[in-house]
């Protein structure tokens, strides 16, 4: 039985509807959040010394990085779906939509976030943290445009990762300024299992 261990409010949903989509059999093991810290609660380090969410056990395997738990679940599961043929520029796109997520989407996302949560002026940060966000957000714009997913006009693992950064944009308030993102989010929400992953998130959280 695989086991998700998920924590509110993180990118562990982004794998539960990865899950519904695969239609594997899979219990959820919930975490909340500290109400104070907004930090992961430290019955997380059990299943992984560094106490983050989401974590996958299949069996024997313990997988961390919800990039990596796609690709292993994509591959393990999929049967060829979700994933371009491989050595097709399909798949090269793929990549690298699979890693922007985490890292040129998320990073900009990230400082904004720390910025308000300290609530503190900044000399640079929170500048840098806008200006990154359009720059980068208005990139993912263009690229969608004409386009009901990133890559192949299919769902695919980049569409799993990059829900995320939907999510995050709505919870910012800002996702009107990217007409594009904001009709691909309605795109991904057509599909019945986001909407099951999302009141799965709202029951465990």
């Amino acid at each position: 039985m695989i086991k998700l261990h998920h924590l509110n409010q993180s990118r562990s949903k982004r794998i539960i509807w990865l899950l519904e989509e695969l239609g594997v059999d899979y219990e959820v093991v919930p975490y909340l959040r500290d109400n104070v810290s907004f930090l992961a609660p430290p019955e997380l380090k059990s299943i992984h010394p560094l106490g983050k969410s989401p974590v996958l056990e299949d069996d024997d395997e313990v997988v961390i990085e919800s990039g990596a738990i796609t690709e292993y679940l994509i591959d393990k599961y999929g049967d060829g779906r979700f994933v371009p043929q491989r050595g097709t520029k399909a798949y090269t796109q793929y990549l690298q939509w699979m890693h922007f997520a985490e890292s040129s989407a998320m990073v900009p996302l990230l400082l904004k976030m720390f910025v308000a949560k300290d609530g503190t002026p900044t000399n640079f940060l929170a500048d840098y943290a806008d200006a990154e966000t359009m720059k980068v957000m208005g990139y993912v714009d263009e690229c969608l445009e004409g386009k009901q997913y990133l890559v192949e006009d299919r769902l695919t693992g980049a569409d799993f990762m990059m829900s995320f950064i939907v999510d995050v944009l709505n919870k910012f308030g800002v996702i009107e300024r990217f007409p594009n993102i904001q009709r691909y989010g309605a795109q991904l929400a057509s599909h019945p299992s986001l909407l099951k992953a999302e009141a799965l998130e709202v029951k465990y959280g």
